[in-house]
């Protein structure tokens, strides 16, 4: 159903905790997520917490998904003083190769509590289905494909 593409997901990861990501604009950085299949739809989680709902943005091309999301900075004046700082600020990014079993015409967003939830349906070809045998009266019977 999801195809994982980025051997070096791990190294960026650990790269991020060493040299941190903040105030880094240039390269997006990578969003947590789950992915599961519950009956018949893959239902795929992001956390992006601190990120206004107007700030991601959703493509699809081909088969192809990528999500982007931008965490802002706070908005202050001149008399804000930041004292810690430490979520990352900035782009992140994330693509995710989807199979031809899904169907990506009727993917449904939903962003609650900082999570963005994304439930793609099962294409129905994709679907178990029973195929009617023929033959002669006394033979026909129905199989599960």
């Amino acid at each position: 159903m999801l195809m994982r593409t980025d051997p070096f997901r791990e190294l960026d990861r650990f790269t991020q905790q060493v040299f941190g990501t903040a105030g880094t604009w240039s390269k997006p950085a990578a969003m947590p997520m789950d992915a599961y299949r519950a009956g018949d739809e893959f239902v795929v989680c992001f956390d992006l917490p601190g990120v206004a709902a107007d700030a991601i943005e959703l493509d699809i091309e081909r088969n192809v998904l990528t999500v982007k999301a931008e965490r802002r900075p706070l908005p202050g004046g001149d008399d804000v003083q930041m004292q810690v700082s430490e979520r990352p600020l900035g782009v992140f990014s994330r693509q995710l190769f989807l199979g031809d079993t899904l169907d990506t015409d009727h993917i449904a967003a939903d962003y609650e509590a900082g999570v963005l939830t994304l439930r793609i349906p099962i294409a129905e070809k994709a679907k178990p289905r029973r195929i009617e045998i023929t033959g002669s009266q006394s033979d026909r019977r129905e199989i599960q494909a």
